[in-house]
């Protein structure tokens, strides 16, 4: 009988060694905990509206459960593309879209499709996690450009990531608005990272999941976006969700949007991976894009409200620092004297009943900082911090 030992060497290398997200160890620790209020995960409070629920429960009920279109229902395809041309005023084909289970299975179809073993992606940091995971765990590497934060900003050193390629460079990811830090790329640094790509060859991998999340001193409905600058034979991979927009993380359905000419090899790489998504999933999706803009109005509504207040509540905190986040749901913090963000955020559930995200979950230069979701209703965001609030005045963190 082989040991456990034995067992897991003979896993790959990747499977063995890869760490688990910090982001889970802290929801799983927290888990246990009765009366925590959980801030560490990327959704809301709300549950998905019974009008995209519905579609999707009737279509199950009438059976329709059996293998679908790899790469999507039509219906699901052609509601992409006329949500994309109300957003950005011009015409999306239906065939640059690729329905997916989950956004990330969106980024992991992107990683097959262009990383090869050993070949590098560039990804400015702090960042979600999974896209260096999904890299390492595929042979592949992330190659992690810590951004800045001075001045109370934080800011994208534009010669720093074009420095970082090499010949083994395959893409430069980008992630706008940011998780965690809400960064927002403007206009001239698209272009600028695009012209990059288009001299040296290399893909874009575009991960703009929050782009309806965006506080523009403007009334703007979306954050700037790659398809602003890009053209249709440019080489970039969008990855996307409906996750965040329109309530529904547990469904684990999002797509991806390509230049049409892939579309048989991003089929085959989805059947491979899940053998499509559930056709009566996608019908609940259909109803969310045709039905939902007044319900995104008011999930950003709400998220400028939550982030009015944890702003306003985390700076009566002495030793704090933050920048005030242009885009996404997510305040990223750095705290005096904190050396140990994952220690933290351990203790902080245990001690405070509140469930932050290390910040050293988020890679290099994300250690020393905290990450909440303010995407919360305002009277359990108000007990959270306010529970935060009383535990930094008589702790200290570690």
């Amino acid at each position: 009988m082989m040991t456990d030992n034995r067992l897991l060497a003979a896993l790959t290398p990747q499977a063995r060694n890869e760490p688990d997200s910090g982001i889970i160890r802290a929801a799983m620790h927290g888990f246990t905990v009765p009366g925590v209020i959980p801030l560490w995960a990327g959704e809301g409070t709300l549950p998905t509206p019974e009008a995209f629920a519905r579609p999707a429960a009737e279509a199950l009920l009438r059976g329709e459960t059996f293998y679908t279109w790899q790469r999507g229902i039509p219906e699901l395809r052609a509601a992409l593309a006329r949500y994309h041309t109300r957003n950005f005023g011009r015409p999306f084909d239906d065939d640059a879209f690729y329905v997916t289970s989950g956004g990330m299975q969106a980024i992991q179809t992107i990683v097959q499709l262009i990383a090869g073993e050993h070949g590098e992606i560039i990804i400015p940091t702090p960042a979600w996690p999974n896209l260096a995971a999904s890299l390492r765990i595929a042979g592949a590497r992330p190659v992690e450009v810590a951004m800045a934060f001075r001045n109370g900003c934080w800011r994208l050193d534009l010669d720093r990531l074009f420095d970082a390629i090499t010949p083994r460079t395959r893409a430069i990811a980008l992630n706008s608005p940011s998780n965690p830090v809400g960064w927002t790329a403007g206009i001239d640094e698209l272009i600028a990272i695009r012209d990059v790509c288009r001299k040296r060859g290399l893909w874009l991998l575009g991960d703009e999941v929050y782009a309806r999340f965006y506080y523009g001193e403007k009334a703007e409905h979306r954050a700037p976006s790659l398809l602003d600058v890009c053209e249709d034979d440019d080489q970039l991979l969008l990855a996307n969700t409906f996750s965040k927009n329109w309530a529904m993380t547990g469904w684990r359905v999002g797509w991806l949007q390509a230049p049409r000419v892939l579309g048989p090899a991003i089929e085959r790489i989805i059947q491979v991976n899940s053998s499509g998504t559930p056709a009566f999933l996608q019908r609940g999706c259909v109803a969310a894009l045709d039905e939902g803009d007044a319900f995104i109005a008011r999930q950003v509504a709400e998220a400028r409200e939550g982030r009015d207040l944890a702003l306003r509540m985390l700076g009566e905190i002495p030793g704090l620092r933050f920048e005030i986040p242009r885009g996404a749901f997510y305040l990223f913090f750095a705290v005096d004297g904190m050396a140990d963000s994952a220690s933290t955020v351990r203790r902080l559930i245990d001690e405070a009943k509140v469930g932050f995200a290390p910040g050293s979950a988020f890679g290099p230069g994300g250690e020393g900082y905290l990450r909440l979701c303010y995407l919360k209703d305002r009277a359990t965001l108000s007990e959270a911090l306010s529970r935060f609030q009383s535990w930094m005045a008589v702790s200290r963190p570690s």
